[in-house]
């Protein structure tokens, strides 16, 4: 079977989820929503640097929502209008539209995400009979899907954390990486980020998802979080670190059971391999971690990089394939917002 598949901007992720769209055997791309005036009209693959695709990108919903697709591959960034983007997916799912999202990350795990959030989602779901997964590779498969695969063979599990440890030198995303992450900013300035419950809001979804999967409940999320200056200024091409300003973030979200930690998210970002030498290092190069303390004990370290020689383009493209490759499963499970635990394995085709 085929899919119909309309793919949701062209930024850093859908860049490469219209590349992965069109080159799927199971999936055809019918259409692609932009949001910048100066893409309407233009070919898909002409914009994502790929061979013409015949397919006209548009910013009119209604007629994409005409073309009857079978999914929407929604990854417009949500991180300052994440009610704008669940409307925007709400609208698409009571068409009868499924729906697979890199964007509003608590939504790897729908129970974290408070009813009044959420209830949107799932009304639109039961209108539409459709159905709805998030995922990407952090929050996604990185630090949801690697850790069940390895608690699922141990004797007993005393505790699990799973880390990013990256350099985002290369990632070319100025408005998450200075003003969402607070990079650039004073050491005691306070990023969208770092306002307290945002950290839990979300990666909370993690902690509680791999709980599930050890049978327990998370009583208490817990935040914490450190930065360190550049010690000269930082030329990332696409904006300038001061001396003095942030440079390296380091940040947890412990998950309480029994009062204490159970379930650990880690994140240890630099923009400079040199700094916080103190802090955990990555195997080799930038990359993810999982640490299962039980018997067995389990270190899983993950190394990326992409066909361009760049671990961050690896994450961006780990992203799009995740969700891209689950659409034929999505499309096929019981409508309803999705987890890991809903989906079968998802293997490349």
């Amino acid at each position: 079977m085929t899919y119909r598949v309309v793919q949701w901007s062209t930024g850093n992720v859908g860049h490469h989820t219209v590349r992965l769209i069109a080159r799927h055997p199971e999936l055809e791309l019918v259409g692609l929503w932009v949001h910048s005036p100066d893409k309407v009209g233009r070919d898909a693959g002409e914009l994502v640097g790929i061979e013409p695709l015949g397919v006209t990108a548009t910013d009119d919903v209604d007629a994409l929502l005409s073309l009857r697709p079978d999914c929407v591959s929604y990854t417009a960034t949500a991180d300052l209008r994440p009610g704008e983007a669940i409307a925007d997916m709400a609208r698409i799912l009571a068409a009868g539209v499924n729906v697979v999202s890199s964007s509003v990350v608590p939504l790897i795990y729908p129970p974290h995400v408070a009813p009044e959030m959420r209830r949107p989602l799932e009304e639109a779901c039961r209108t539409g009979g459709s159905s709805c997964f998030t995922s990407g590779i952090d929050p996604g498969f990185a630090n949801d899907l690697l850790p069940l695969a390895l608690v699922g063979t141990c004797e007993y599990v005393d505790s699990v954390r799973v880390m990013e440890i990256v350099n985002y030198n290369t990632y070319d995303q100025p408005q998450v990486l200075f003003e969402t992450m607070g990079f650039g900013q004073p050491l005691d300035a306070t990023p969208l980020l770092l306002i307290p419950g945002v950290l839990g809001f979300a990666w909370g979804g993690v902690v509680r998802s791999i709980a599930q999967g050890l049978g327990v409940e998370i009583e208490e999320l817990r935040e914490s979080h450190e930065r360190l200056p550049a010690p000269e200024s930082i030329d990332l091409g696409f904006g300038v670190v001061e001396a003095g300003t942030t440079a390296a973030l380091r940040f947890e979200v412990e998950g309480l059971v029994d009062g204490r930690p159970v379930v650990v998210l880690e994140h240890v970002t630099r923009l400079d391999d040199s700094l916080a030498p103190d802090w955990p290092q990555p195997v080799g190069h930038s990359g993810y971690r999982v640490i299962v303390s039980g018997n067995p004990n389990y270190t899983l370290d993950l190394q990326m990089m992409g066909d361009d020689g760049d671990h961050n383009t690896a994450g961006l493209v780990g992203t799009a394939g995740r969700i891209v490759n689950a659409i034929p499963a999505v499309c096929e499970a019981a409508p309803g917002l999705l987890s890991v635990h809903d989906l079968p394995l998802v293997a490349l085709r």
